[in-house]
C-alpha cells in the first residue's frame, strides 16, 4: 500500500492544549493532544479504529494557526519574525496569545516570511577555520 498523505490542521485549544482535525473519506476526525507527536498518534489511532487505516501508512502535511506554530517552533523570536514581516511585534504577540486572531492577509504575509527565511537559512554554508 502506498503511503497516504493527510492534511492535519492543528490549532490552539484551551490552555495549551492543540487540538487536530483531518477530513478523511468526507469524516472529520479530531482529537487534542499538549504535543504534535501525541496527536498524530492518536489521529492515526482513530484513522485505524474508524477507517482500518495502518498507522505506518499514513504521513500528516502540518497547516498550523500561529499560536500552535509558534509552540512547535518555539526557537523562533516573535520580535524577529514581525520585523522580517514589516509587523508591529506587539500584534504579533497578540496573535500568537490567542487574543487576536490574524486576518488571511496577515496570517499569509507571517507564512511568506517563514517561508522566505526558512530559503534563506538553506542557504547558508558553515566553514571551520
Amino acid at each position: 500500500m502506498d503511503i497516504v498523505k493527510i492534511p492535519l490542521t492543528i490549532e490552539r485549544q484551551v490552555g495549551k492544549e492543540l487540538w487536530g482535525r483531518i477530513m478523511y473519506n468526507d469524516n472529520l476526525i479530531t482529537d487534542f493532544a499538549e504535543t504534535v507527536p501525541e496527536l498524530e498518534a492518536k489521529i492515526k489511532a482513530l484513522l485505524w479504529d474508524f477507517e482500518k487505516l495502518a498507522p505506518e501508512y499514513v504521513e500528516f502535511t502540518h497547516q498550523y494557526d500561529i499560536y500552535a506554530l509558534f509552540q512547535k517552533f518555539d526557537f523562533l523570536k516573535i520580535s524577529t519574525i514581525a520585523e522580517h514581516a514589516g509587523m508591529n511585534p506587539g500584534l504579533l504577540r497578540q496573535y500568537v496569545s490567542g487574543v487576536k486572531s490574524p486576518s488571511i492577509e496577515q496570517a499569509k504575509k507571517i507564512e511568506k516570511t517563514l517561508h522566505n527565511l526558512a530559503a534563506e537559512m538553506q542557504g547558508v554554508i558553515i566553514v571551520t577555520s
